[in-house]
Order: structure tokens, then C-alpha cells, then sequence
């Protein structure tokens, strides 16, 4: 059997593949999330956003480079091998698929659950539901969970029964998601000038229960799951048309592209509602205010797509992660993990682990982070602190490079790498500071994954 992917993305695919991943739900709930963080002062916001961003493109910039030289199975796992060695490739892709992969995944279902219900309830505020909405019931609600559940199988379907299918979803799913992006940030900003919204909420901050102790820590830490997600596109590295030439730029063009999308939105976002409304109610009542009910439900329609196309995409690089591992001989069970079906030219399998180990992590993200069912310890945010790993995971990939690769010019070789040291550093102090013993927590479930990787590795002496 011949268990090679074949190459059928080309870079229109793979620009909205970065675009699509990084733009979905972050940009909608984690506005609020940093508003709240800050006390309601939306230029520390703005600040936030600027520094999150620049660290995005330093880190996307040098590891463009990378996916010029080195091409394998699975760009970051790549780079981890052939910087730093087998070992570290094997850990990284164990990493990503059991750690990180599945935990963004079930989160991102999660919000396209709760959009698409959110939605439902304001086009039919009849609509039965076993905890009312006012009450939380399109966030904990078992019609949440259950669509939730839906959410999972149903993109791993697309993308294990036609990738190419999943591939245009993603496309589709990314043009659609600027449509309300696109119109917050240019009509937000012309209504928030006129009627004085804007500039009031440049100068006032708001009423919130608890300013954190660094807001500026806070509100970057939150930044990172907004601009998470773009290294899922090196996934994917294997399948893309000419990927030393084409991986490289749409990292670069998705990466730009969603930084002035971003910005310009929050600022339009600033502009259709106060600052102590947007901390209250979200994001979306800057919809309502400008546009009115009809139009504004329209548009949370168009969030939750936005959301799915997300989740779509974090789930096309999730259900290729334990193949990445096989495809070298590496993991549990390498030769059933390493077969790609032959009308679908997909790995099943690792598909079907990857929808597994999504189903997990959502029971733990529901239980800890959303009805508070599992308190004490071991309790910590899902969607955030496993980003925060990858930084730190960076950085034997950059030092190594920049002590190997000596036949790059000045920028390649020391100055982004430098700059994405000092950037993914940031993050990882960000994270201490704004998580507190939550960091513990889950260094100690991360640590067990990795003894957990080492035990079932068949490689032994990789």
C-alpha cells in the first residue's frame, strides 16, 4: 500500500488554511477577555493586540525560512527533527497530538456551538431550552454539549471522508468570516467617529469585578489563542503544490493579513459599543448596536461559520498528527497509524485517534473551565497554557538553527530568530503571571504526556 500523501493544495488554499485556523473565535470572545483584563482601557488593549501580533510574525517569519529548507511529513516536526534531532521531533509531534492539536480543536467546537446557538435564540427567543439562555444555557447547556459533540464528528467527517472537500470548506469558510470582520472594522469606525463612541472609549475605562495584577501580561497572554493556530499550516506541508515556495508565502501573506484585520476590527468593535457594554455583553452587541437586530443576528450566523471554518481547519491538522509520527517509524503502532486509505488518500486512523483525543479534552474543558464541576487542582485553561508550551518548545528549534545554518544571510540566521526568542519568552512570562498555579497543573498533565510518549514510543532508539 502506498502510504504517501498526494499533493493537491495549492496556495490559495494554503494562505486561507493560516487566514482561516488563526481568524475564528478568538478575535470574537477573547476581545472581551482582554477589555476585562485591562479594566476597560482599550489603547492597553490595542497595545496588547500590537505586541501579540509582532510576535506572530517574527515567529511566522523565521519558521517560513524553515519550510524553505527542510520538508518531510509535518513542518513543525520537521524543523524539531532536523534542528534539534529525532528525539525532539518525536516529542514535539507527540505533543501536538495529544496535547495541542486535540485541545484547540474541542474549545473551537465548543464556540461554534455556542455562536450557533447564540444565533438561534435571537432569531427565536422561544426557542426550548433545559437552562435558559440569559441563564448560560448556550454556554453549558446540554443542547451546547451535544451540539458541541456534533460539531467534532462533523468535521472530522469532512476531512476524513474528502479532504479535498475539507479544503474548500476552509476556503469558503474564510471568505465568508471577513464578511462581518470586514464590515465592523470599516463601519464601526465611521459610526463610532460620529457619534463620539470611539473617542469615549479611548479615554474612559469601565467597571469590571477584578483588573489583573499586569493587565498588559494578561491581555497578551489571551492574545496568543487569537493568534494562535497559523504553525497548523505547516501540517500540512506534505500536501501543498511547490511547498518549499508556496508554504513560505502564505505563511507571510495570512500572517499580515491577520494582524490589520485584527486591529482594524477591534478598533471598528470600539466604535459600536461602550467599553462597560462590551466587557458585559461581548463582542456581538456591537453587531446589535449598529446594525440593528435582523442584520446583527445575520452576522452572528456568519460568526458561528467563521468559528466552524476554524475548527475545520484546526481539525485537518489534528487528524494528521499521529501520522506525522508513523510516517517515521515512531509512536504506538506505527504501521496502523502510517496507512492512507486509498479512495480518500487520508490517514483514518490517525483520524479517528484524533477525534478520540478531542472527545477528551472537551469533557475536561466543559468540567473545569465552563460548568466549574472539577475544582482544586489540576484545574487550568485549556485554550491558552498548551500555546504557551509551543513557544517554549521553540526554543531549542531556533537556537539550533541559528548555530547550523550558517550559510543564511544576517536576518535569516540571527535577527528574527533573536526576535522570536525574546518574543516566544514574552509569552511563556505572560503565561506565568497571568495563569499563576495553573501553570503548575498543567506542566505536571504535560510532563506525564511526555512519560506517557516515551512508553509507547516502538522507536526506541530514535
Amino acid at each position: 500500500m502506498d502510504n504517501r500523501l498526494e499533493r493537491k493544495y495549492g496556495l490559495f488554499t494554503a494562505i486561507c488554511m493560516v487566514v482561516g485556523i488563526v481568524i475564528g473565535s478568538g478575535v470574537f470572545f477573547k476581545a472581551q477577555t482582554i477589555l476585562s483584563k485591562t479594566g476597560g482601557n482599550m489603547p492597553l488593549g490595542i497595545l496588547a493586540w500590537l505586541i501579540g501580533g509582532a510576535i506572530m510574525l517574527v515567529c511566522l517569519l523565521t519558521f517560513s525560512f524553515m519550510g524553505q529548507k527542510y520538508e518531510k511529513v509535518n513542518g513543525l516536526v520537521d524543523y524539531a527533527e532536523a534542528t534539534v534531532g529525532p528525539r525532539y521531533g518525536y516529542y514535539m509531534g507527540w505533543f501536538l497530538a495529544t496535547i495541542y492539536f486535540p485541545g484547540m480543536t474541542s474549545a473551537l467546537a465548543w464556540v461554534t456551538a455556542r455562536y450557533t446557538l447564540e444565533f438561534i435564540v435571537s432569531v427565536n427567543p422561544n426557542f426550548p431550552m433545559t437552562i435558559p439562555a440569559d441563564q448560560g444555557g448556550c454556554i453549558i447547556g446540554p443542547e451546547c454539549m451535544a451540539l458541541t459533540l456534533f460539531v467534532l464528528c462533523f468535521v472530522y467527517a469532512v476531512n476524513v471522508l474528502s479532504p479535498k472537500l475539507a479544503g474548500k470548506l476552509q476556503t469558503s469558510t474564510t471568505v465568508i468570516k471577513l464578511i462581518p470582520l470586514g464590515l465592523m472594522a470599516v463601519v464601526g469606525l465611521v459610526y463610532g467617529l460620529a457619534s463620539g463612541t470611539l473617542q469615549s472609549n479611548m479615554e474612559t475605562t469601565a467597571q469590571v469585578a477584578e483588573v489583573a495584577d499586569r493587565p498588559l501580561f494578561a491581555a497578551v497572554c489571551a492574545t496568543a489563542f487569537a493568534y494562535e493556530g497559523w504553525i497548523i499550516a505547516t501540517s500540512i506541508n506534505a500536501e501543498i503544490k511547490d511547498s518549499k515556495k508556496n508554504l513560505p508565502k502564505a505563511l507571510v501573506v495570512g500572517g499580515c493579513t491577520i494582524v490589520a484585520v485584527y486591529l482594524f476590527y477591534y478598533i471598528g468593535v470600539a466604535g459600536g459599543a461602550t467599553n462597560q457594554e462590551l466587557i458585559d455583553k461581548g463582542a456581538t452587541i456591537a453587531f446589535t448596536n449598529i446594525f440593528g437586530n435582523v442584520l446583527g443576528n445575520v452576522l452572528k450566523l456568519f460568526i458561528a461559520i467563521s468559528c466552524l471554518g476554524t475548527a475545520n481547519g484546526l481539525m485537518l491538522g489534528c487528524s494528521r498528527s499521529m501520522y506525522s509520527l508513523a510516517a517515521r517509524g515512531e509512536g504506538p503502532d506505527p504501521e496502523r497509524f502510517a496507512q492512507v486509505d486509498k479512495s480518500t488518500n487520508m490517514p483514518s486512523n490517525s483520524a479517528v485517534f484524533a477525534l478520540m483525543a478531542s472527545a477528551c479534552w472537551f469533557v475536561y474543558f466543559y468540567a473545569s473551565n465552563l460548568a466549574g464541576i472539577w475544582s482544586g487542582p489540576f484545574v487550568f485553561d485549556s485554550t491558552e497554557l498548551p500555546i504557551i508550551t509551543i513557544y517554549l518548545m521553540y526554543f531549542p528549534i531556533l537556537i539550533q538553527w541559528m548555530r547550523k545554518e550558517k550559510d543564511q544571510n544576517l536576518l535569516r540566521r540571527f535577527v528574527l530568530p533573536v526576535l522570536a526568542l525574546c518574543g516566544s519568552a514574552f509569552m511563556v512570562v505572560a503565561s506565568i503571571f497571568s495563569h499563576g498555579w495553573g501553570c503548575l497543573w498543567y506542566l505536571i498533565v504535560f510532563g506525564v504526556a511526555m512519560v506517557i510518549g516515551a512508553m509507547v514510543n516502538r522507536k526506541k532508539n530514535a
